[in-house]
């Protein structure tokens, strides 16, 4: 009994298995769901250009509406840097319903990102830029309590990257 008792003690501890993120179907019934406001919480990413701007970045709000097919979205994004109010709409937001996906190009620049499957409330996306990956969270108010910042790093170490990569808006 004594062996059996200490044996988990001499098993090296295993890190959780990642289980593969869930991407949320882009279709009738959910893209719905994306639309409207949205406030930026925090991110993870790499990519050096996406790192120059998040890191003056103080506060970020942006909305989803309908664009002029339904495989398109528009957005208005209102950021804070520093003390400078930037407000940018973006039209042509394209929707790939088949792998539920999102492109958008600007200035040259593609960006692309997954729609993660979380709480409705929680916008999580996988982002893809230059072969650099990125996670963003958003949510429909200022806070998101601690479970939900939980799964967002649970999902963010899953990705490879750790909680000091984190970018938080005030």
């Amino acid at each position: 009994l004594t062996l059996l008792l200490g044996l988990p003690l001499t098993l090296p501890a295993e890190p959780p298995a990642c289980a593969p993120l869930r991407t949320l179907p882009l279709d009738n019934d959910t893209l719905p769901g994306i639309l409207g406001h949205w406030i930026y919480i925090a991110s993870v990413s790499r990519h050096p250009h996406y790192l120059e701007q998040v890191k003056t970045m103080k506060h970020a709000a942006f909305s989803y509406f309908p664009g002029s097919n339904e495989d398109e979205l528009n957005a208005t994004k209102i950021v804070r840097v520093n003390e400078t109010c930037v407000v940018r709409n973006t039209d042509g937001i394209q929707v790939f319903r088949h792998n539920s996906t999102l492109l958008h190009v600007d200035d040259q620049r593609v960006s692309m990102a997954e729609v993660i499957q979380s709480d409705k409330d929680l916008l999580i996306l996988k982002h893809f830029h230059d072969n650099e990956l990125g996670l963003s969270l958003s949510a429909r108010t200022h806070n998101v309590s601690k479970e939900q910042l939980e799964e967002f790093k649970a999902q963010l170490h899953c990705l490879g990257f750790t909680e000091e990569e984190m970018f938080f808006t005030s």
